[in-house]
C-alpha cells in the first residue's frame, strides 16, 4: 500500500507552513508528501476562464498561483525536509517548465493530475525522464485513457492509474469506487484511488476493493482558506486512516483457507457443544427434541450437530438432568 498525502496549495505560499505540513504528515505514517508545481506564466494564458476574481487577497487564480510559487532552492529545501523525515517528495507538474524544475529538485517519480491526461506534450516531457508516473483519471473517459495508455506503453513508461472524481468535495454517490476494479481489469497495472471526499470511509472502501495506492488532500483545518480545504482530511484523521488502511491491506495480503479450520481445533473444543438431557428421564424413555440441550464443552457427548439422529431412540438407563448423552447410552 502506497499512501500519498497531498498538501497541494494548503501551504498558502509560505515555506514555513509547507515545512510544518511535512513534519506533521511524516508523523501520520504516510509514505509520500505531495505538492503541486504551478508556474503561472507557463501553464496559463489570459484567455483562461479561471482568470476571474479569486479572493480578497488574490485578484485572479493566476495571481493565486503566482503567490503559491517557490524558488528552485525552496523546492530543494522541501525535498530535503521530506528526506530527513523519511517520506518521499512528490509533485504534480502542470507545465513542461515545472518538469524541468522538478528534475533539478531530484524527484523519483511524477504524479499527473486528471486535467493533464490528454496533455501529450507534458506526458512526452515526463516520459523523457524515464521515471515512473502515477496518473489520476478523474476527467477522462476510457477512450481517452486508452489513448494515454498506448502513448505511455510505446515509450515504455512505468505507470499506475488512480480512479478519482473531479468534484470538491466528492459526494458518496459520485465516488466511482466501482471503477477501481474496471481499471485493474482493463489495464493490468497498479491501480489506486485519489480522494476528494474529506471522509475516511472512502479510502477505506477503496482499499478493501483492491486499491494499491491512495491519495488524499491534507489540511490542518478544513476551515482554512484555499480551494481544496473543504475536500481535505485533517492531520489527526489521516493518522487514523493510515492505520486503518494498513490493517486492511495486511488482511487482504493474508487470505484464509476457509476449507481448513484445523488451527481452531482447541477453540472448537471449548466453544462448541455436546448434547445433554434437560430433565430427569427414566430408562426406556424415547427422546424428543424437547428433551435435549446443548452444553459446553464439545467431546463429552454426541455433537450438537447430530441431534436429529437421537430423536426417537430409547434411553438404556435413568438420566439425571444435564447429563451428557453418548451413543452407548441409547438403544
Amino acid at each position: 500500500m502506497f499512501i500519498i498525502a497531498e498538501i497541494g496549495q494548503a501551504h498558502e505560499g509560505s515555506l514555513g507552513i509547507a515545512l510544518s505540513y511535512i513534519d506533521a504528515l511524516a508523523e501520520t505514517g504516510v509514505d509520500v508528501v505531495k505538492f503541486q508545481v504551478h508556474i503561472a506564466e507557463a501553464e496559463s494564458s489570459e484567455n483562461e476562464a479561471f482568470r476571474v476574481k479569486f479572493s480578497e487577497q488574490d485578484k485572479t487564480r493566476f495571481d493565486y498561483w503566482k503567490r503559491m510559487e517557490f524558488s528552485l532552492e525552496q523546492w530543494k529545501l522541501l525535498k530535503q525536509r521530506c528526506d530527513e523525515k523519511g517520506v518521499d517528495f512528490l509533485a504534480s507538474p502542470f507545465s513542461n517548465a515545472a518538469v524541468d524544475l522538478l528534475e533539478e529538485v531530484g524527484v523519483k517519480r511524477y504524479k499527473v493530475g486528471s486535467g493533464e491526461v490528454n496533455n501529450f506534450l507534458l506526458l512526452e516531457k515526463i516520459a523523457q525522464t524515464g521515471k515512473p508516473v502515477i496518473i489520476s483519471s478523474g476527467m477522462s473517459s476510457f477512450e481517452e485513457l486508452d489513448s494515454m495508455v498506448k502513448f505511455l506503453k510505446e515509450r515504455k513508461v512505468e505507470f499506475s492509474i488512480l480512479q478519482c472524481t473531479t468534484a470538491y468535495p466528492t459526494k458518496p454517490e459520485d465516488a466511482g469506487l466501482n471503477v477501481i476494479t474496471q481499471l485493474k481489469d482493463r489495464y493490468k497495472v497498479p491501480v489506486g484511488y485519489s480522494d476528494h471526499s474529506a471522509r475516511l470511509e472512502t479510502c477505506i472502501a477503496a482499499t478493501a476493493l483492491g486499491a494499491e495506492i491512495l491519495e488524499f488532500h491534507a489540511v490542518f483545518d478544513r476551515r482554512s482558506f484555499g480551494p481544496d480545504a473543504t475536500s481535505s482530511l485533517e492531520i489527526d484523521e489521516i493518522k487514523d486512516l493510515v492505520q486503518a488502511v494498513r490493517n486492511i491491506h495486511t488482511s487482504l495480503q493474508h487470505p484464509l483457507d476457509k476449507a481448513d479450520n484445523s488451527r481452531f481445533s482447541d477453540l472448537k473444543n471449548i466453544f462448541e457443544k455436546s448434547l445433554a438431557i434437560n430433565k430427569d428421564l427414566p430408562a426406556g424413555h424415547k427422546l424428543t427434541f424437547e428433551d435435549l440441550e446443548a452444553k459446553k464443552p464439545k467431546g463429552y457427548g454426541v455433537d450438537a450437530s447430530h441431534f436429529e439422529k437421537l430423536i426417537g431412540r430409547e434411553l438404556k438407563r435413568d438420566f439425571k438432568r444435564w447429563e451428557f448423552l453418548n451413543d452407548e447410552d441409547l438403544i
